[in-house]
């Protein structure tokens, strides 16, 4: 059945097609996304606006570790979310996470800074930043499952990975919302004010999101586990204190989402991280390289997911590990070279008293060849530049475009938003969203500007080894056989 073109009601009825199922949760999930990275995508900005002045490695640095509170929190939401998913159903569950994303994001658009409110301004961040974290924990199960559930087994990875492409568009709006922004206005009044209005104009998106959600009915699948009595009353632990789904649950955090969330993370903030604070790149410049890399990248999410539909999920996936371990260091050696400002290395001093750590990116003066700190890069190479982070990108796009379709086959529908949020969040939320904080602070202590890769090429590599060993092929899965019967 893959040329159908229409969702299907539990019994079996034409309701309406499957581009508005994809339309209505990729469009909320690709908001919740621009939510959550526009506070990664102005952190060169608003660190300074939020903590203490007089040392901006530091204040770089603890946005950058507030900016992974909410990773780090979102493994809760996925159990949180995910428990309500399989209970009450995927619908409901989205409709709370992105009513919750919208107005926390929103808030940070409000918050006093720490010139006006001292430390009740960070304090406030964090816990706004938990918020949007549990949060996302919960948005993406639901949007990945709820179109898997709708859509012909044939082409789940075409489909899904629309669902896939909306954490790629969500960076990209982002940074292109914060362009245009800083476009029509000074570098001072943007940085006086004109950074809340990105916060601000999530209320708009949020609420058409949500009409559009709303419009939409529960996913046959979960529909029909309802009606016929099958549904799971005790998700968690169905989930988790059964060893053969606990099992699965280690082997895919392990042998996939870990390596799937250094790979995501590396080419998309890790990039950009280290552009703007080790390479010295312009700001405003390193936004625009990031966001054309990703713009061009964002179509090679759906051949992927439509590729894996006729070869396969798992060696795809694997491949882009096995790329990520291989190249990372002469993509970033190259980098430096494109760059044009020949940083050789960072040095890193400590506060005596506060005991925070100051990071200034060295380079070589032609002139005395002796070491002095680097000046922002005059002239980078820019198309060299896009070129290396779209390659990074290509790594995200054969991992992304399959991973939707291969959790959703991978577990039972009664416990399936549940069993696959916790592992993607930890891969993702935990694994991958720690990567900026670890790999600057490396650089930092180490003084290497390459250290900062040690940790996505050792979590990629884990993933290589575990998942090429141990993950199995879901490809061909026909998800309504459980249910005993062909629908979809």
């Amino acid at each position: 059945m893959a040329s159908r073109t229409a969702a299907i009601k539990p019994e079996g009825s034409v309701s309406y097609g499957i581009w508005r199922v994809i339309v209505a949760s990729a469009a909320g999930t690709m908001i919740e996304w621009y939510d959550f990275y526009i506070f990664g995508s102005l952190a060169a900005v608003l660190s300074l606006k939020f903590y203490p002045p007089g040392n901006e490695t530091f204040a770089y640095i603890a946005y950058l570790a507030t900016f992974a509170v909410g990773f780090v929190v979102r493994p809760f939401g996925a159990l949180f979310f995910g428990r309500i998913g399989d209970l009450v159903g995927r619908k409901y569950a989205f409709l709370a996470t992105l009513s919750i994303m919208g107005g926390a994001t929103a808030l940070i658009g409000l918050l006093p800074t720490f010139k006006t409110a001292g430390l009740f301004a960070p304090i406030m961040l964090i816990v706004i930043r938990i918020l949007q974290g549990l949060a996302v924990g919960g948005e993406y199960g639901g949007a990945a499952v709820y179109v898997a559930e709708h859509v012909p087994d044939q082409r789940r990875g075409f489909y899904t990975s629309f669902v896939q492409i909306t954490a790629m568009l969500g960076l990209f709006v982002s940074l292109i919302v914060i362009l245009v922004t800083e476009q029509f206005m000074s570098r001072e009044a943007f940085g006086a004010w004109g950074w809340r209005i990105p916060f601000l104009l999530s209320i708009l998106l949020v609420l058409v999101s949500l009409y559009v959600r709303l419009q939409m009915q529960e996913s046959p699948i979960f529909a029909t586990l309802k009606r016929t009595g099958q549904s799971s009353t005790q998700p968690l632990k169905d989930s988790f204190a059964s060893w053969e789904n606990l099992r699965r649950v280690l082997v895919i955090l392990f042998g996939l989402t870990a390596g799937q969330g250094v790979v995501a993370y590396t080419g998309q903030f890790y990039s950009l991280f280290y552009l703007q604070t080790i390479l010295k790149v312009n700001e405003k410049t390193a936004n625009i390289v990031v966001a054309a890399a990703l713009l061009m990248g964002m179509p090679f999410v759906t051949l992927c997911g439509s590729l894996s539909d006729k070869i396969g999920r798992k060696w795809l996936m694997m491949a882009a590990c096995l790329l990520a371990v291989v190249t990372y260091i002469p993509i970033y050696t190259a980098m430096e070279r494109a760059a044009g400002n020949n940083v050789v290395t960072v040095k890193s001093t400590r506060n005596k008293i506060t005991g925070a750590i100051a990071l200034t990116a060295i380079t070589v003066d032609p002139a005395t060849r002796t070491q002095v700190p680097a000046k922002e890069a005059p002239n980078p190479n820019l198309p060299m530049l896009v070129f290396l982070v779209f390659v990074q990108v290509m790594y995200i796009c054969m991992i992304y475009g399959p991973i939707a379709a291969y959790l959703v086959e991978a577990f039972p529908a009664r416990i399936r938003y549940t069993s696959l949020s916790l592992p993607y969040h930890i891969g993702n939320g935990v694994l991958g969203g720690l990567l900026p904080v670890i790999g600057l602070s490396v650089c930092a202590t180490t003084g290497n500007i390459y250290a900062g890769l040690y940790y996505p090429i050792i979590v990629a590599g884990l993933t290589l080894v575990v998942g090429s060993l141990m993950l199995s092929e879901t490809h061909g899965t026909r998800i309504w056989d459980e249910l005993g019967g062909p629908q979809a």
